[in-house]
């Protein structure tokens, strides 16, 4: 639902965007932060024995998008590693550290105008290390396995120069990764996160 009405919200922008000196730059590189928020529904462990609750994270982010044309581009994600406290129970059991890389193409509704909301769907590669246990899990090994999925992806540009624009955007990601303890698997963790943030953007 989030992401229709942010489709919507884009669409309509496009109406009012104000047309602009047509873009010839192949490359834009945008700087900023985004917030990771999983999923309300974590899922649960050891055969729904152990209900897990995963916590949000917030952290720089920097993007490179290459244009085909003035309306379509190639996009990669890249962050700084994001940190996830998790609980079991309601209690804290540990925390991990994960790279989320995200290749998407996009499509800009209005590319020459002031306004530019854009949509887009890609894959996610989402890494995870340093896993760390407390509480219940003190002393135990955890390990939560790579995921790959869907992305999904929509937001606004808003051109401050020719070069130069600010930037908002929404992702949905599909993230459920395949949790051990010592070594024997114990469920599935659904991380499914709404990854939201701003953006300063430069073209060349």
């Amino acid at each position: 639902m989030m992401l229709k009405q942010c489709v919507f919200l884009c669409t309509a922008l496009t109406l009012v965007g104000q047309p602009a000196q047509a873009e010839s730059s192949e490359w834009l590189v945008k700087v900023g932060a985004h917030q990771v928020r999983p999923d309300n529904n974590n899922g649960s462990l050891a055969g729904g024995a152990f209900k897990t609750e995963v916590d949000d994270s917030s952290r720089p982010t920097v993007t490179l998008e290459y244009f085909v044309n003035d309306a379509f581009g190639i996009e990669l994600l890249a962050s700084t590693p994001f940190r996830h406290d998790f609980t079991l129970n309601g209690v804290a059991a540990g925390s991990t550290k994960h790279l989320p890389p995200t290749l998407s193409a996009q499509y800009y509704f209005n590319p020459s105008g002031l306004i530019s909301p854009f949509v887009g769907a890609g894959i996610n590669y989402t890494l995870f290390f340093q896993e760390k246990t407390t509480g219940p899990l003190a002393g135990s090994s955890v390990h939560f396995k790579d995921s790959v999925g869907l992305a999904l992806h929509a937001g606004v540009d808003y051109k401050l120069s020719e070069k130069w624009l600010a930037s908002i955007d929404m992702r949905w990601i599909q993230i459920d990764t395949k949790a051990s303890v010592n070594g024997a698997a114990v469920g599935k963790v659904n991380i499914d996160p709404w990854v939201i943030g701003a953006a300063l953007g430069y073209r060349f």
